[in-house]
């Protein structure tokens, strides 16, 4: 049996490092509430942890009221068995949070799952390693040079004192500010003007985390990602794509729809063989970067920009690694579930809306 856990406050626990870590308020609701998540992508046999099996249930009946006859839940106030020997009901022989950090490890070893099927806390900080920042810039600035053929743009550079952020403001205008580790749209100040505005946020950031990762700003238009999986031995299995919205940096929802349908809402501002290479390429980097340092789920937010003269349009082939499972990837499985056809009339978006104190995943026609 794998155990799944939908830990939303992954991003924010890898910045703060600490086994005993408290998410802020808004973390701790998404889990509470979308806690059923891990349902869609979950084995018969498996169980998925919640906060509360009741909400769990209720939620899951409202997105896919057909998809069980059994609760798959189990709750945080029981404490897990690990081992098959015996073939206990409650026993554990993998886990699968959305992400893996200290605090989620911690967690789990106290409700009594094994190091055995875990991690080990090596393995751990070498996905806090890789989750840093510059490493998107790294596999970003690798790929750009082995697909120099292509219009791709982006630049990332890692500062570490406020003169150094002056520079960059002062070469490319304006410019993205990125925190190393940061959750969803948390962790971004856009820096327009010659104004001392984030002073403050420059100073403590560079306390806390040490480098302020500095973009340029891009006229972006359309927001879309690639879905991976990592074996852990160098190996990278591309998924699907993600066409996604955002608002202020903030996850909003995602396009349910064929691989034929997503690639054709892409190539109405660049060619299919752009979007091809590219995921081509950032395998190869991404199996060189990662190889044996990181095994699971992992996706690449890229954009479509339009070029100064706004006369074409350009693809920004990595603007965010994440080491973990991502919307993407739940758009990815309830595609599967919905079975949309290339017809426009049915293909569906998948939307993270908060309503009458609740979040909720719903699904819609587009």
């Amino acid at each position: 049996m794998t155990l799944h856990v939908f830990n939303p406050e992954h991003d924010i626990a890898l910045a703060y490092d600490l086994e005993n870590f408290t998410a802020p308020h808004a973390g701790r609701q998404l889990r509470h509430d979308l806690g059923f998540l891990p349902l869609l992508w979950a084995d018969a046999d498996d169980r998925v942890m919640v906060d509360d099996v009741d909400t769990a249930c209720r939620a899951m009946q409202r997105v896919l009221p057909k998809i069980r006859n059994k609760s798959p839940f189990s709750s945080w106030q029981e404490r897990l068995s690990t081992s098959t020997a015996m073939g206990s009901a409650s026993s554990v022989d993998a886990v699968e949070p959305w992400g893996w950090d200290a605090a989620i490890r911690r967690l789990l070893l106290r409700r009594g799952v094994c190091e055995d099927v875990m991690p080990g806390r090596e393995q751990i900080d070498a996905v806090r390693r890789l989750s840093h920042r510059r490493v998107a810039g790294m596999a970003l600035r690798q790929v750009r040079e082995q697909l120099s053929d292509i219009p791709l743009v982006g630049e990332s550079f890692e500062c570490t004192t406020p003169a150094m952020i002056d520079e960059k403001h002062k070469e490319w205008g304006s410019v993205i500010l990125k925190a190393p580790w940061s959750s969803s749209g948390r962790g971004l100040r856009f820096l327009v003007d010659n104004s001392r505005q984030h002073e403050g946020w420059i100073r403590n950031m560079l306390q806390a985390q040490g480098s302020i990762l500095v973009e340029p700003f891009y006229d972006k238009v359309k927001d879309f990602g690639m879905e991976f999986y990592a074996d852990g031995k160098g190996g990278i299995t591309f998924l699907g794509l993600s066409v996604f919205h955002t608002q202020n940096g903030a996850y909003t929802g995602n396009l349910l729809a064929t691989e034929e349908y997503k690639m054709q809402v892409l190539t109405a501002y660049v060619p299919t063989g752009f979007v091809l290479s590219v995921q081509q390429k950032l395998s190869s980097v991404l199996s060189d970067i990662l190889g044996t340092d990181y095994r699971g789920p992992l996706g690449v937010d890229m954009m479509i920009v339009a070029t100064k003269n706004q006369k074409g349009f350009c693809l920004h082939p990595c603007v965010e690694i994440n080491l973990r499972r991502t919307m993407g990837h739940v758009a990815l499985s309830l595609t599967k579930l919905v079975n949309p056809s290339v017809d426009d009339d049915l293909v569906r978006v998948m939307r993270i809306v908060y309503e009458d104190n609740i979040y909720k995943l719903k699904i819609q026609r587009l």
